[in-house]
């Protein structure tokens, strides 16, 4: 089975993005794909919007990356069918210091994927980063195919893709060649907003058909559905924020068969 790895990174916090990798990940899920989410934020918002207890956490992410457990003991099975998560802890807050010193530092989440003892059971693994450009991000990249990058349509938008681009750029020279970037997709989008307007149209007039086709609402019921363990899919299927999801996961296919092709 080919394992494909998108990395879903933005330094800047509040643009959608773990709301992104649950919801893209349940809409993949729910057409067929096996997906794995790994929950790299020491906030663990990926694991509590799956409803994953504190006290389910006994292996995490944080054990994958110090070398104390594989991939397979560390997944953990949601209530999505064919969805399993790799939940955090705050024990990634340390994990830094941690391997700070180590030569290979930035490949230790590449290493556990790549040198599992068993093969990696899923056709998609999603890779829910911090909202910073730290080492757990750089780890994500270096693992990664690709890097899907959410972007929320407000003023400062273009600023931080740069940096974040940037990044990606310094991976690809010196850790990871295959590394490209998966998509853009503009989240939070308030059609009544001249601004968001304007925002979109300025980020693909510079980003073109990297961006994807489809944009992601504000929508209450996606705001809401964290806070019930559930993904906005799962809460509630015919909000405008959860159709667009499922959109955004035939794109998402859509490109991979691309550029498999290729």
């Amino acid at each position: 089975m080919t394992t494909r790895i998108i990395t879903i990174a933005n330094q800047k916090g509040g643009v959608g993005k773990t709301t992104t990798a649950i919801n893209l990940a349940t809409a993949l899920a729910a057409i067929g794909e096996r997906v794995l989410i790994i929950d790299l934020d020491p906030q663990g918002n990926a694991s509590t919007g799956l409803g994953i207890d504190r006290q389910e956490r006994s292996v995490s992410s944080y054990d994958l990356m110090v070398g104390e457990a594989d991939v397979a003991r560390a997944a953990i099975p949601t209530a999505v069918p064919g969805l399993s998560i790799i939940a955090s802890t705050m024990d990634l807050l340390g994990v830094e210091m941690e391997i700070a010193a180590a030569q290979d530092r930035v490949l230790k989440l590449r290493k556990a994927l790549r040198e599992a003892s068993q093969p990696i059971d899923f056709t998609y693994v999603l890779i829910d980063c911090p909202p910073s450009l730290n080492l757990l991000t750089l780890n994500a990249m270096a693992a990664a195919d690709s890097v899907l990058v959410p972007l929320q349509c407000e003023f400062f938008a273009l600023e931080g893709l740069s940096q974040l681009l940037s990044t990606v750029e310094r991976v690809r020279a010196s850790i990871n060649p295959q590394l490209t970037i998966q998509g853009i997709v503009m989240t939070m989008f308030d059609g009544r907003n001249n601004l968001a307007n304007q925002v979109v149209d300025d980020v693909r007039s510079h980003m073109g058909d990297k961006v994807y086709q489809t944009i992601i609402p504000r929508n209450v019921r996606v705001s809401e559905a964290p806070s019930h363990g559930k993904p906005a899919i799962l809460y509630d299927l015919k909000c405008a924020g959860s159709q667009a999801y499922l959109q955004l996961a035939s794109e998402v296919i859509r490109r991979e068969r691309q550029l498999r092709a290729a």
